[in-house]
């Protein structure tokens, strides 16, 4: 068995509302139960959750968090004022709550790009927890791990024993005898509390965003908007004129030599023509410059003999050319497209000799104004 790689960081992200408990429960799951100690904590609530996450987490008088690390000897966890994050309403002020449809879509917003963020370093670890805060904040979360997560990452609910559950006095099981009223009026002593740790599998479908996506702002709506986009079924619409493609949902600028490769063989494809070799390397082949060169003018404008890729054409193709156009195409298609890029890449048959064709069929392929 391969050891598990060493992560130059790992965070706990928590949504809470009125019960900042959640954080140190969590934290007492992972750390004592499963050994897994996060580097920092992150937390996300409203303007009266990250008051009383202050006041009993990270307060002096209190100070549940500084408690648990000191009964269980954890090492240093960063967890400050800074890292509880308080949702904004439109107008850029603190959320007390979320009431209206515009609060839900800032808070998804939000929520997201939080995720985004910690996920952005492959060498990083993200565990999410769903326990606290109102239903929609912990189906957003959970959702913006599908979106963002990828095989590090876990996601998560805490399970309190009764009669501590949403006690507002238990914060974790104490190492030591500590006597608490519950909420039915009942003492309680908190060693005697079981926490346990339910691990919610989740789909991944980061592998449906682009790059530009998953290194930009994007908003819940837009992310899984790109996310269904690249699950439907390819079409590929071409704009010569504007020297674009609507390519899985999504319009892209092309380079011109790179269109112009792509146009030739989706025109093969919708005259029902057969898969066709490369030129040879070191033979220039006239016909599959004029070809090549029928698209580009298209693209570019008949710019006579000036243009330097007609000049590089003129006395025919050879295959380094194609070969080069065509791996710049792909480069092209798989830096604006992810991974759904290879359904209109240019195919070579994995046959001896190669040819070469586009596998969309003729059906997904138009050509018109964008």
């Amino acid at each position: 068995m391969k050891p598990s790689p060493v992560r130059d960081s790992k965070t706990l992200l928590c949504v809470t509302g009125l019960s900042p408990q959640v954080v140190t429960e969590t934290l007492f799951a992972l750390s004592v139960e499963h050994n897994w100690i996060p580097d920092r904590i992150r937390l996300i609530t409203t303007t009266e959750g990250a008051k009383r996450a202050r006041l009993s987490l990270l307060s002096e008088d209190l100070g549940w968090f500084q408690r648990l690390c000191d009964d269980y000897q954890l090492p240093f966890i960063r967890f400050t004022d800074e890292d509880i994050l308080v949702l904004e309403q439109n107008d850029g002020k603190p959320m007390d709550d979320i009431r209206t449809p515009e609060d839900n879509e800032r808070m998804a917003d939000f929520i997201v790009e939080q995720v985004r963020q910690l996920t952005a370093d492959p060498n990083s670890e993200l565990h999410v927890s769903i326990a606290g805060g109102r239903k929609t904040m912990g189906f957003y979360l959970g959702y913006a791990l599908s979106l963002f997560g990828r095989p590090q990452d876990r996601l998560s609910h805490v399970l309190v024993s009764e009669p501590f559950e949403s006690c507002w006095d238990f914060f974790y099981p104490t190492p030591y005898s500590r006597v608490i009223q519950t909420n039915k009026q009942n003492l309680a002593d908190t060693r005697d509390a079981e926490i346990s740790l339910a691990e919610i599998p989740f789909v991944s479908l980061r592998h449906g965003m682009t790059e530009d996506l998953l290194s930009g702002r994007i908003g819940f709506a837009g992310a899984v908007s790109a996310v269904t986009e690249s699950l439907a079924p390819p079409q590929l619409q071409l704009d010569l004129r504007k020297g674009q493609i609507r390519a899985a949902g999504k319009v892209v600028s092309m380079a011109p030599t790179s269109l112009a490769m792509l146009s030739l063989f989706a025109r093969r494809t919708l005259a029902q023509k057969n898969a066709i070799s490369a030129p040879f390397k070191g033979v220039p082949d006239l016909d599959w410059a004029e070809n090549y060169l029928s698209e580009y003018r298209l693209v570019k404008g008949d710019m006579g003999d000036t243009d330097a890729t007609v000049q590089a054409l003129q006395n025919g193709m050879e295959g380094e050319y194609f070969s080069t156009c065509k791996s710049r195409l792909h480069k092209e298609l798989k830096m604006k497209l992810g991974s759904v890029a290879r359904d209109y890449m240019i195919d070579d048959g994995d046959t001896r000799p190669k040819r070469y064709r586009l596998t969309l069929p003729a059906e997904s392929i138009t050509y018109g104004a964008i």
